[in-house]
This record gives structure tokens, C-alpha cells and sequence, in this order.
């Protein structure tokens, strides 16, 4: 399968570094640096470069590697470019803001495309941060239009197997966005604010894991996440809200010297991480 990866930051880079030592793809990259270009190819992670985007058409599969808003400029600049006789995906962390504005040009341009989302990252950003196993033992997560060719979804299918992916989840725009409001972005929120607190100046030498992990994603890319928080902010706006509901329910106790109270609250999440953990365990056996 000949794949072009277009747009080569972390996520980019890191589909060009996997395909590249992982499967016997070959793969192009285009990336409006020259520098990436040339250090991707120094490195061996692309076995070329795109310098006219009308070979884009001769693709089997394009991998759109951009921030969600300069995915949707870059499609509606070049959609003539795409190919008609492969596939187009795109890898932004929200789907359905991306999703209602590129199905209709791609649908009416003739191009088959499908909206994915690979559920991995890093705290950096950069080609320079990618990694040919960022995607190892990840979920891929892909929501094709009902008039999606089975043979598409297969490919992907296959094709997150072999860059590393364990788990292929198929669902709608809405249900994607809605889940990942609380898998990730409310997470990222309250990290972010988190390490706000004035304790922090004291933290040094007073942290092991649970500050660490905590923390881990406060250190973000702020561009990024601006336009993937503004671009589902319905669903996220519910879950900050629901946390913050739950947050006074502890406070409360506290303030109420209620140790009843705080125990019942402690207890209840437990159990319900323990719950998730058990769920999870039975999905993966399944997975098998």
C-alpha cells in the first residue's frame, strides 16, 4: 500500500515512523517545514517527499496529521487533491465539528473519507517527539458514514494492527466527542488548573506518584487543545461542571468534619474504579 502522511508533527511523524520499521508500506510525507521533510528523511521514517499536492491522488491511503482547525483550512483549500481510488482520514481528537464540515466536500468531490481518532500522544509536540511505538498497544478509533465501503473500514482495520494499535473501536461523531470530553479532555483541564495551586512552589521533594501522575498532562500544547476544548464544548462544559459538583461534595465533608461522609464519598469512587478496571479486563479477554 503506497500511504502519504500529510501535516508530520507527533502524531504524523510517529504514523510515518511506525509504517516505516513496522510494515511493508511505502510511505510519503509532506510537511509545510522543510527541515521535518529533511530530517524525516535522514532518519528513514518516509521513503519520500510530496512536492506537488496532486499526487495525492495516487495514494491509497492519506493520513491528515493536522490541528483540527487547519485540517478542515488545508481540506477546503486542496480537495480536489484528494484520491478518488483510496482513502482519506483525518487524525484530529474531536470528530463531529470535523467530521460535518469534511464528509460533505469529500462526498461531493468523489473521495472516500472516514474520521479517526489514534487515542495516543504525548506532553510534546513535534516531529522531533515522535515515536515508531507511540501507537503500541493504543486505541484507534475511526466513525465512518453509514455509506462507508466495508472494504475501507477493513483497511483500517488492518492497518492500525500493524503500526501497533490492540483495540479498534467503531462509533458516531457524537458518542466519540461526548466520551473523550471525559477520557481526556476534562483530565488535561484538571491537571492544567491543578498545579495552579500556590502549594506548588513547595513541591519539590514532596512528590512521587500521585503528583506525577496528576501533573503529567498539565504540560500541554495550548494551541492544540484551545481549538479541541472550543470545538466540543457542550460535552466538555458537562463534564467540568460534573466534576466540580463532585469536588464540593468533598470539600463539604471536610468542612462539616462529616467522616462518615467523606468515607461514603472515598468509598464510591473506589469501587467504581475497580469496576472500570474489571470491565475493562472482560473487553480485552473478549478482544482475544
Amino acid at each position: 500500500m503506497k500511504i502519504a502522511v500529510v501535516g508530520m508533527g507527533l502524531i504524523g511523524g510517529s504514523f510515518c515512523r511506525a509504517i516505516k520499521k513496522k510494515t511493508k508500506h511505502i510511505c510519503y510525507g509532506w510537511n509545510r517545514s522543510p527541515a521535518v521533510l529533511q530530517a524525516a528523511l535522514s532518519e528513514e521514517a518516509i521513503d519520500g517527499v510530496i512536492t506537488d499536492l496532486t499526487e495525492l491522488r495516487n495514494f491509497d491511503l492519506v493520513i491528515l496529521g493536522f490541528h483540527p482547525e487547519l485540517t478542515i483550512s488545508f481540506v477546503e483549500e486542496h480537495i480536489d487533491c484528494f484520491p478518488k481510488n483510496g482513502l482519506t482520514i483525518d487524525t484530529c481528537g474531536v470528530k463531529e465539528s470535523i467530521v460535518s464540515v469534511l464528509q460533505p466536500l469529500f462526498d461531493q468531490a468523489g473521495a472516500p473519507f472516514i474520521g479517526t481518532h489514534p487515542m495516543a500522544g504525548r506532553e510534546f509536540s513535534g516531529f522531533n517527539y515522535s515515536l515508531a511505538t507511540l501507537y503500541d498497544g493504543a486505541s484507534f478509533i475511526m466513525t465512518p458514514p453509514e455509506k462507508a465501503d466495508p472494504a475501507h473500514i477493513e483497511l483500517l482495520r488492518n492497518f492500525a494492527r500493524e503500526v501497533g494499535f490492540t483495540r479498534i473501536v467503531e462509533t458516531d461523531p457524537k458518542t466519540h466527542d461526548a466520551t473523550i470530553a471525559f477520557t481526556s479532555q476534562v483530565a488535561h483541564v484538571l491537571s492544567n488548573a491543578y498545579v495552579k495551586s500556590p502549594t506548588l512552589k513547595n513541591q519539590s521533594g514532596f512528590s512521587a506518584g500521585s503528583f506525577k501522575d496528576l501533573s503529567r498532562v498539565a504540560r500541554l500544547n495550548s494551541g492544540m487543545w484551545t481549538e479541541l476544548f472550543m470545538m466540543n464544548r457542550e460535552a466538555l462544559i458537562f463534564e467540568i461542571d460534573t466534576l466540580v459538583k463532585h469536588l464540593s461534595q468533598y470539600s463539604n465533608a471536610l468542612k462539616a468534619d462529616d467522616r462518615e461522609g467523606l468515607y461514603t464519598l472515598l468509598k464510591e469512587g473506589s469501587d467504581l474504579k475497580e469496576w472500570s478496571l474489571e470491565r475493562d479486563a472482560k473487553t480485552e479477554i473478549k478482544g482475544k
